[in-house]
């Protein structure tokens, strides 16, 4: 295992020092900047967000959570047939 950790250290180093080999032009210091490339930001760091994005956030993880349990599900339909199409139709029911 450390072998393994090991050699990806290695060749993550060789891929960043190949990179910078290889790059077309020399980065100027705010382009070293992360996220930013050298941008003045827009906004401020602590800018609240819209309280509809909220809303949306939990249905996006309602909705998620349900595929989590379709899944599994999907497996072992064929096994248990109708029973487990009346339990999935009261789950998404109750979602």
């Amino acid at each position: 295992m450390l072998v393994v950790v090991f050699l990806a250290a290695v060749f993550a180093g060789l891929l960043q020092r190949s990179s910078s080999l290889h790059a077309p032009f020399p980065m100027t210091e705010p382009q070293k900047v992360p996220c930013l490339g050298g941008a003045t930001p827009q906004t401020h760091a602590w800018q609240r967000y819209h309280v509809r994005y909220y809303s949306m956030t939990l249905l996006f993880i309602a909705f998620e959570m349900e595929m989590m349990f379709m899944y599994p599900w999907a497996v072992v339909f064929i096994e248990e047939g109708a029973k487990a199409m009346v339990e999935m139709g009261m789950f998404l029911a109750i979602l």
